[in-house]
C-alpha cells in the first residue's frame, strides 16, 4: 500500500468511528404547545397623517410565551391596503402570518391639482412692489 492510501484509510477509519459516537448526540426532544395566542388587545388608533396607514398590534412568540407587539404607522402604498398580522390554525398548531400589502380593488386615485398663482401676484414685495403704485413711494 502506498503511504497516501494509508493516510486515506486512517482518516476514513477515524471519521467512521467518530460518526458512530456522534449519532446519539443528535437525538432531540421536541415539544409542541398547541395553544393559540390570547385575544388581541384593544389599542386606541391615533390620527394618521396623509400618506400613512395604521398597522394594528399583534401577538408574537418570544421563546415559549406570547408577547404583544404594539400597532404602528407605516408609509401608505397607493392602490394597496394593509392586511394585518394574524394567527392561523393548521391542524393542531397555530402559525403567525406576517402583515402584508394587499391590492385594493376599490382604490381610486385622486389627482390633486396645484393651485395657480393670482394674475397680479406681487412676488412677496408687498406695497412697494412693481404693481399697484408703479414704484412710487408714499411718504
Amino acid at each position: 500500500m502506498k503511504p497516501s492510501n494509508k493516510v486515506r484509510h486512517l482518516v476514513l477509519s477515524v471519521l467512521v468511528a467518530a460518526s458512530a459516537v456522534a449519532v446519539p448526540a443528535l437525538a432531540q426532544v421536541s415539544v409542541n404547545i398547541n395553544l393559540g395566542p390570547p385575544a388581541p388587545l384593544y389599542e386606541v388608533r391615533p390620527v394618521i397623517a396623509p400618506g400613512y396607514a395604521w398597522a394594528p398590534g399583534y401577538w408574537t412568540l418570544l421563546g415559549e410565551r406570547h408577547v404583544w407587539v404594539r400597532g404602528r404607522t407605516i408609509v401608505q402604498r397607493d392602490g394597496y391596503r394593509w392586511a394585518p398580522d394574524h394567527w392561523e390554525q393548521r391542524n393542531n398548531i397555530y402559525v403567525r402570518q406576517p402583515g402584508y400589502w394587499q391590492r385594493d380593488d376599490n382604490y381610486k386615485s385622486i389627482k390633486i391639482e396645484k393651485q395657480k398663482k393670482p394674475k397680479h401676484w406681487d412676488k412677496g414685495q408687498g406695497q412697494g412692489g412693481k404693481h399697484g403704485n408703479k414704484g412710487k413711494r408714499n411718504d
